[in-house]
């Protein structure tokens, strides 16, 4: 018997110290380094993201692919259609391009052979939220 409790308690006594060392192990402190352009990165999908109102809308894509020359379609298409409003969207990996807030599908379509004749890759999307 005398055997057993000592066991017992030898036992108890690893299991507690073991718990011990683990729970010290959690408390140590790490550091994080992260490359500056990272945070670039982050701000500017921000800036182009903020003021994107996702309502139920339709719009009409005339752009996918990379930032710059997202960049340039925008001004282009504003320059040709002042009338209507056009946005860029990150979604990853590439920039899209959407233009228009039209309330109706039929509202949207009038728009689409006009602006299909300058854009190739044009396309009517309803936005989710």
């Amino acid at each position: 018997m005398r055997i057993l409790r000592s066991l017992k308690s030898v036992l108890l006594y690893t299991i507690l110290l073991n718990c011990y060392h683990t729970a010290k192990a959690q408390s140590q402190n790490s550091s994080l380094t992260q490359d500056p352009k990272f945070e670039q990165l982050l701000n500017e999908k921000r800036k182009i993201n903020a003021n994107l109102p996702y309502t139920d809308r339709y719009k009409i894509q005339i752009f996918n692919g990379p930032s710059e020359t997202a960049k340039k379609t925008l001004i282009e298409f504003k320059q040709e259609f002042k009338n209507l409003d056009g946005t860029i969207i990150f979604n990853t990996p590439n920039y899209k391009v959407w233009v228009g807030n039209f309330r109706t599908r039929m509202e949207a379509e009038r728009y689409l052979p006009e602006i299909k004749k300058n854009y190739k890759t044009v396309f009517l999307i309803k936005p989710s939220k």
